[in-house]
């Protein structure tokens, strides 16, 4: 008989389990100075709301030839975003070539788009988006 009256008390509990950060679709597109840009890795970090400590995790992804994306949160696998405001940085990847052995020179982003100093936003909608573009510039600020 006694199972029974915890039967509402378990029912409580389990409605009051934190389902986590809601997340939702996210792709776009890089461009820089008009042209796509390719292996470029774009990085989602939720802004964490007033009051809160952990927005959740991160959402990243590697851009192809015509500088889309489609981001998948780190270490999870799954595709999408964390609902919500986020910095975005914007990087290239180095990609070698071991049958060159000439020297190498890469090409950076300006730091307004990279790392901590990136000045990039992006709020992610609880629908998603398939329009989260990044159209930019090598000119200086």
């Amino acid at each position: 008989m006694r199972r029974f009256s915890l039967l509402p008390l378990a029912l409580v509990l389990i409605g009051c389990v934190d389902q986590g950060p809601k997340i939702a679709h996210v792709s776009g597109r890089v461009t820089l100075d008009g042209q796509p840009l390719a292996n470029a890795a774009v990085m989602f970090s939720p802004v964490a709301p007033k009051g809160t400590i952990a927005p959740g995790p991160d959402s990243g992804a590697k851009t192809d030839a015509s500088g889309r994306y489609t981001l998948e949160l780190t270490g999870k696998g799954k595709q999408g975003a964390v609902v919500g405001k986020h910095t975005v940085r914007i990087s290239l990847i180095a990609v070698e070539d071991p049958t060159d052995d000439t020297p190498k020179k890469f090409k950076m982003l300006p730091p307004r788009y990279t790392g901590k100093t990136s000045k990039l936003e992006c709020e992610v909608p609880a629908a998603g988006t398939d329009t989260a573009d990044f159209p930019l510039t090598s000119k200086p600020d």
